[in-house]
């Protein structure tokens, strides 16, 4: 599993995006489930819905058309987008009683690897679009309106990939200060815990040209930061125009050369595929934020073979001491499983170990679940949840002192800020510190989409707490007076 695993997102696509065409009749409604590349995918959903008259809504009863994008990550995945169709088919009945239509989809991971027992078991759905299939929504439409029961699953990355650069040429839509771009999609890695090999294909990577015109369309968007997504977006390996073949760190600096694109990040990563001019990119690019997110699953050398992970922790401890010299105030991010099939007491003591090394800025961490198809579904030595929940409770207590101790550390310190949206309270504004915390401080409304500098003056339990730095000019957005190396 190397997509970082954030299945408890759950978003509608009205409120991250706004589409600017003032003509649309019809209402679409997204619901967004589990990591980065599904906002991205959603995103994408909304421009290739917008052309044929549909804008955003974040109601539900009001659309005209409901796509569940959904995430295959977490246990009893399918279950719940079953729970959620039984929701969405009692507004789909009080609509048709108002006499009006309602088409109802189900995209991503889950269409991928459920497809036509969707169908089967919730009648309501009109449209199974698997997450390589999306760019054709307006003809897969056409075809439900016809009457015709759509399961569309096949694995042509690239006739989507295409897609997206031709839209790319049409800016419809404003975008967030912040926002992701994939550039890299399926997995090869056949971690024996994951499903993503099953239902992203394999490993493709999207032309450099196809990326540098997405992104200098976000840029002149609006879009200040950019975060590339990729199952394995450390292992990209795309074309250039001379048929030579990029990898990360050559299309990082690429990037870096675009107007109006301040700041680079990329997730999610694997260890086998941080090559050494990934990591000098580290060390020479600015833009580049402090942060990495560098999944290891275990620190057990058993159970990262039983895995298929191909590493060894004292690869692992190698390469985090490289990345380290070359970025040395750079945050670490994690995945870990415990208690996969045959981890014993020391298996956990050795992950417990690695996370004192190495200590971790932030981490994401999970009991293992038996996903149907992979191997480690099948293994024996299963280990009991309660044995599985304690471990994960004694984990997530270690990964939580470092986080702390690694918020406080950024006390005291003055640092740029992405300024994103308004917070909670009059006269707050929420933004993005370079080590990914969000950071809360009052400052005018119109500085959100500029950067910053802004001293660390508190530290909270999710959040930073800043003192906008005097003098500076929302204007240009690059702040006035330019934030000290941390």
């Amino acid at each position: 599993m190397t997509s970082r695993p954030e299945a408890e997102l759950d978003t509608s696509a009205a409120a991250e995006t706004k589409t600017v065409s003032g003509d649309n009749t019809r209402k679409v409604f997204v619901r967004t489930y589990g990591c980065q590349m599904n906002v991205y995918d959603s995103e994408r959903m909304t421009d290739v819905l917008a052309p044929q008259g549909y804008s955003t809504t974040e109601d539900m009863e009001e659309a005209d058309l409901v796509i569940l994008n959904t995430c295959h990550i977490r246990e009893k995945a399918a279950e719940k987008v079953y729970s959620e169709l039984g929701r969405i088919r009692k507004v789909k009945e009080e609509r048709a009683k108002a006499g009006k239509d309602m088409m109802v989809g189900v995209a991503g991971c889950v269409a991928q690897a459920e497809g036509e027992e969707i169908s089967r078991r919730a009648p309501i759905v009109d449209m199974v679009v698997g997450p390589q299939s999306y760019h054709q929504l307006p003809s897969l439409l056409d075809k439900a309106r016809q009457g015709q029961k759509v399961v569309e699953t096949e694995f042509d990355i690239d006739a989507k990939f295409d897609h997206l650069s031709e839209r790319a040429e049409k800016p419809i839509m404003k975008r967030p200060p912040a926002a992701f771009l994939t550039v890299q999609e399926g997995c090869d890695k056949f971690c024996t815990f994951c499903v993503v090999p099953y239902t992203r294909g394999a490993e493709v990577s999207r032309s450099v040209e196809q990326i540098v015109t997405e992104a200098q369309r976000m840029a002149a968007s609006g879009v200040r930061e950019v975060t590339l997504l990729g199952q394995n977006v450390n292992a990209y390996h795309g074309e250039a125009a001379d048929g030579s073949t990029w990898g990360l760190g050559k299309l990082l600096r690429r990037l870096s050369e675009i107007d109006g694109l301040d700041r680079l990040r990329y997730t999610t990563s694997h260890p086998r595929d941080m090559d050494d001019d990934l990591i000098e990119a580290h060390r020479e690019l600015k833009s580049l934020m402090p942060y990495l997110h560098l999944p290891v699953q275990s620190g057990s050398d058993k159970i990262l073979k039983a895995m298929n992970r191909k590493h060894t922790r004292d690869e692992y401890f190698r390469l985090i001491d490289r990345i380290r010299e070359a970025a040395p105030d750079i945050a670490l991010s994690g995945d870990f499983i415990v208690g996969f099939p045959g981890e014993t007491d020391q298996d956990f003591e050795d992950t417990m170990d690695l996370i004192r090394r190495v200590e971790y800025g932030s981490a994401f961490s999970f009991k293992y679940s038996q996903r149907p198809g992979t191997p480690g579904a099948t293994m024996e030595d299963q280990v009991p949840e309660d044995v599985k929940s304690a471990r994960l409770q004694e984990l997530q207590a270690l990964l939580s002192e470092q986080q702390k101790a690694f918020n406080a550390s950024r006390k005291g310190m003055t640092c740029d800020v992405l300024l994103e949206k308004k917070g909670r309270n009059p006269g707050q504004l929420v933004g993005k510190s370079p080590w990914l915390q969000p950071v809360q401080l009052d400052a005018p409304e119109s500085m959100i989409g500029s950067v910053q500098a802004v001293e660390i003056v508190e530290i909270g339990s999710n959040s930073l707490f800043g003192r906008l730095i005097a003098g500076q000019d929302a204007a240009d957005g690059s702040g006035a007076i330019p934030a000290p190396a941390a």
